[in-house]
Parts: C-alpha cells; sequence; structure tokens
C-alpha cells in the first residue's frame, strides 16, 4: 500500500465511522500528522472529495461531508487500515541494495524524500540512524555519501567477528538460560509449507554477546557490526537463505541446549563464516537500482 493510499483508507474510516480526526483538516497539518510530504496528503485529499467525503469549505479548509450518502456507507466500516512498512526499513534495504554497486554515491534528501512521498525532516531523521549504523557518512557542505560495498569488508569482518563471537560464546556458556535458549529456538521454527514466508529471529547473536558481558567485544559490535547487520537481514529476504539460517540456527541452539559445547562451537562458527550466498552474487542484479533514482540530476557527485 502506497502512502497516498494509507491516508486516503485511514481518513475514510475516520470520517464514516465517527472516529477521532487530526486535530485540523488542513494539508499542512494532515502532512505533519502523518509525517509526509504534503504531495501524498494532497493526492488522498483529491480522492475524498471525489467520492464526497471530504469538502473544501469557501475559506479553503476542509470539512467532512454532511451529504447522507457518505454516512450510510459508514455501516460498512470495518477497522483502521495497517500503516504501511517503516520507511526506515524500506529505505535501509534499497540502500544496501544500492552499495553493492561498489562505488560511493552522494545522496539528496530533496530526491530521496519525492521518492518515498516523505517528508525532507523524515529522511533527514533516517539518513541519521543510517549514518549511526555505519551505512551513510555526513560530508559538510556536499550531504550524504552511501557507504559503498567491498567483498574484501565484508571478509574482513567475518573473520573478526568469527574470532570474537566464539570468545564470546566461551565466556557466555556457564551463564546460558535453557529457557531463554528454548525461547530463541522456538522463534527460529521452519515454515510449515512453501506458501508461508519463514522469519528468522537472530537474537542468539546478541544473546550470547551480552551474556558473555565484555566490554571490548561488545563495543566491537556496537560500532562496527551495525552495517553489517543490515547486510545480513537483507540477505534474510531470499526464502532459501532464510530457511538456511533458520536450520543453522537451530543446530547451534540445539547443540547448546544438549551441553554439546564442541558441536554448537562448530555449528556457530560454520554458520558466521559460510552463510552469506546472495552477497557471493553482488553485482549480477540486473534491477539495482541506480545513482540517477537517489540524486535526482542522473549523475552522482564524487
Amino acid at each position: 500500500m502506497s502512502i497516498a493510499a494509507y491516508i486516503k483508507d485511514d481518513l475514510a474510516v475516520r470520517l464514516l465511522s465517527g472516529r477521532e480526526l487530526p486535530s485540523q483538516l488542513t494539508l499542512d497539518s494532515l502532512a505533519e500528522h502523518y509525517n509526509v510530504s504534503i504531495t501524498p496528503v494532497r493526492s488522498a485529499v483529491a480522492e475524498l472529495i471525489d467520492e464526497g467525503l471530504l469538502q473544501r469549505r469557501p475559506n479553503r479548509r476542509l470539512a467532512a461531508s454532511s451529504r447522507p450518502k457518505a454516512r450510510g456507507r459508514a455501516r460498512r466500516i470495518q477497522k483502521l487500515p495497517e500503516p504501511p512498512r517503516d520507511p526506515f526499513e524500506i529505505v535501509a534495504t534499497d540502500l544496501v541494495q544500492l552499495s553493492f554497486q561498489g562505488e560511493p554515491v552522494y545522496l539528496r534528501e530533496e530526491a530521496t524524500a519525492e521518492k518515498y512521498d516523505i517528508s525532507r525532516s523524515a529522511i533527514r531523521n533516517i539518513f541519521h540512524r543510517l549514518a549511526g549504523q555505519g551505512m551513510l557518512d555526513h560530508i559538510p557542505r556536499r550531504g550524504w555519501r552511501l557507504r559503498p560495498f567491498r567483498k574484501q569488508d565484508l571478509q574482513q569482518y567475518v573473520e573478526v567477528r568469527e574470532v570474537l563471537e566464539l570468545k564470546a560464546f566461551e565466556l557466555a556458556r556457564p551463564k546460558l538460560d535453557p529457557q531463554v535458549l528454548q525461547r530463541i529456538l522456538d522463534a527460529n521454527s521452519l515454515p510449515e509449507s512453501a506458501d508461508v514466508a519463514p522469519h528468522v529471529d537472530e537474537s542468539l547473536h546478541d544473546y550470547l554477546i551480552a551474556t558473555a558481558d565484555n566490554t571490548y567485544i561488545r563495543d566491537f559490535f556496537e560500532h562496527h557490526g551495525r552495517y553489517h547487520r543490515l547486510l545480513f537481514r537483507w540477505e534474510d529476504h531470499d526464502p532459501a537463505t532464510a530457511v538456511e539460517t533458520i536450520r543453522q540456527h537451530r543446530e547451534i541452539i540445539t547443540s547448546m541446549l544438549a551441553r554439546s559445547w564442541s558441536a554448537a562451537r562448530k555449528a556457530l562458527s560454520n554458520h558466521i563464516l559460510h552463510n552469506h550466498p546472495i552477497l557471493n552474487q553482488v553485482g549480477k542484479n540486473e534491477n539495482a537500482w541506480t545513482a540517477k533514482t537517489w540524486n535526482g540530476a542522473g549523475k552522482a557527485t564524487n
């Protein structure tokens, strides 16, 4: 569902069912209420006026329609629509894919906000969050620069990650809670059929690091792990990869619950080093985003 469609449906339900409306029915106040740019609000309002649910007063303010045919449709209203996916997740996923081009790309806030139909302040907040996770750099007087993906960087990170996470496992081992491990195991259930999307629960890794309680291990993953976690989450969008990740998590946790520490350590090492089949295909995706999509000018400014 697009932002404009969600705004239209949400306002329609509220208008027809008597639910609470935003405090002011103006384009600016609605844009602020939904935290979007004015463009999707204008589109949604235009459709609601055409359908007779809103009317524009002489002073240009909007008001709920008093026409009986509009009120009569209220009986068919069931519930408010679900909002679209978190824009942060959408932008982060797209930027991971863009980073696979392997070249630094400068991003314009205005063009990116327009692309996603959200406000410029919202996209700026997203960019700040991504900068905190190591995906973007803020360059004075030049804007935002996307961190390019390098296979060599990933390989070096994975090698260091294996050493530190295995050390975290050894430190955490005497303090592992079987009930917590069982909950994580249950959360990594294989889908019952091919029609069900697999859901990967990655909390095992954070649990080991937190339970190890080593400041320097935690510091490494805080400063260097965020960007790579975005990459790994992108991998799990592929169903086959997600299923394999679930299988590996289950093997690790089952060994831990059985106190087969050697088997758990071996399974954890294998999972860290070899569970990246999607990233090996970087550069082969014909549908990858281009710099033009983001800077609005046809060429990234490097």
